[in-house]
């Protein structure tokens, strides 16, 4: 992806990124509408089906910021939990 956080109310006054999130926040959040299919939707979806597969962790972030985000430097992670 081309941003380093999940972001609540894309575009709107109150965007705020996410730094961490649960699997149960995914879900809700997805259904609210906050992430959409040609965006952060896909990606939202696949932590959601890796976490429910077994995963432990997942993190959403660019790709120059992905060693900074398994270090837990930046991104945002989803957990079970």
């Amino acid at each position: 992806t081309d941003v380093e956080k999940v972001k609540l109310n894309f575009g709107k006054p109150d965007e705020r990124e996410i730094d961490r999130m649960t699997l149960a926040d995914a879900k809700r959040y997805l259904s609210e509408g906050h992430f959409l299919a040609g965006s952060m939707g896909p990606k939202v979806k696949a932590c959601i089906r890796f976490l429910e597969w077994g995963g432990k962790r997942a993190v959403i972030t660019s790709l120059d910021k992905a060693i900074d985000a398994l270090e837990g430097k930046t991104g945002t992670e989803i957990v079970k939990g």
